[in-house]
């Protein structure tokens, strides 16, 4: 049997789709697996659950439905699918589960989506974002799945003293403030002697190193902002004693990889989408507002989010003395 799987399109979510990958390849064996992946975070297959073939998915090479229709048809071209797992709830996605001819199409069912799926669900509520993954398997086999296990195989390095914080989102309501974020990391560099490294993507590089010139003193801070693509973004990640961050792909990804991870929650509901490994995760949420949690990407009743701003700084330093004191 050939098995496609339509990973989805952010760090983090491709992260906690690992598990369904996984119990895919347990529930199918001798199955050839093969996975679709955005262009941009397609560097995480190295790391992920063995599978066979790779396809790479550029929006800005194929945009729109238009550009999902003809990837689909590539795919069609090369290889004969008898699944299509479709993970994204877009319509775009689904799109290309049809285009791709494969024989069974399987997906949540959603923006009209169940016209283009041969077996469409409806998605439960109230779960987890990896058993929302794992739980479209179940509906769709009827067999109980194996425990469900988010893990990452990194590089490899080796536990070192330094500590990584990530003070970065995609979301404007997820990401700490400037002036929040100077003063957290002042704290923790008055209470941790090691190295802190300052994460970031390329994009995100602007607004770290104007944290990074406003800290009180940068002895023993660096900045790896824009430097680090993201198979150099793991090995630092995982070599970590900790990672301090916000809801965010590093987040799922340092977590994954075996790094205590401690993360700082705005918006964003951690019952949905808090790192997996409940043991190697601390949450940390202010739980003081009428408005937490939410979802929306930008703060409404505030401007800047104040369940970020309100966090007390003695708090996660508290939690970062608790890990240190457990680890190497």
């Amino acid at each position: 049997m050939n098995i496609l799987i339509r990973l989805p399109n952010w760090m983090g979510d491709m992260v906690m789709s690992s598990a369904f990958v996984r119990a895919v390849r347990e529930l199918y064996p001798g199955s050839t697996i093969d996975l679709i992946a955005k262009k941009g975070i397609d560097v995480l297959l190295e790391f992920f659950p063995e599978h066979e073939q790779r396809y790479i998915f550029s929006k800005e090479e194929f945009p729109g439905i238009t550009g999902a229709w003809k990837f689909g048809k590539q795919i069609r071209q090369q290889k004969k699918y008898d699944l299509f797992f479709c993970l994204p709830d877009s319509l775009s996605s689904a799109v290309m589960a049809y285009a791709s001819g494969a024989a069974k199409r399987i997906g949540y069912r959603k923006e009209g989506r169940g016209l283009l799926l041969t077996a469409a669900f409806n998605k439960k509520t109230g779960l987890h974002r990896v058993e929302e993954y794992m739980d479209l398997l179940q509906q769709f086999t009827g067999k109980a799945l194996p425990s469900a296990v988010v893990a990452l195989k990194g590089p490899g390095k080796l536990k070192q003293d330094y500590i990584v914080v990530n003070i970065n989102s995609e979301a404007v309501s997820r990401r700490l403030p400037k002036e929040k974020a100077v003063q957290l990391i002042n704290e923790v560099r008055k209470a941790y002697r090691g190295d802190i490294f300052l994460a970031g993507s390329n994009k995100e590089a602007a607004f770290v190193d104007e944290v990074y010139t406003s800290l009180d003193s940068r002895s023993g801070i660096m900045n790896l902002a824009g430097t680090t693509p993201i198979p150099e973004l793991s090995g630092f990640l995982e070599g970590a004693r900790l990672v301090l961050t916000t809801d965010s792909g590093p987040a799922h990804l340092s977590n994954a990889l075996g790094t205590h991870t401690i993360v700082l929650f705005g918006a964003g509901n951690e019952k949905n989408t808090a790192p997996y490994n409940q043991s190697l995760r601390s949450i940390i949420r202010l739980n003081q507002l009428s408005c937490e949690p939410c979802t929306k990407n930008t703060c409404k009743p505030y401007g800047i989010p104040a369940c970020l701003t309100k966090l007390d700084d003695a708090i996660i330093v508290n939690e970062i003395n608790k890990v240190l004191a457990t680890t190497i």
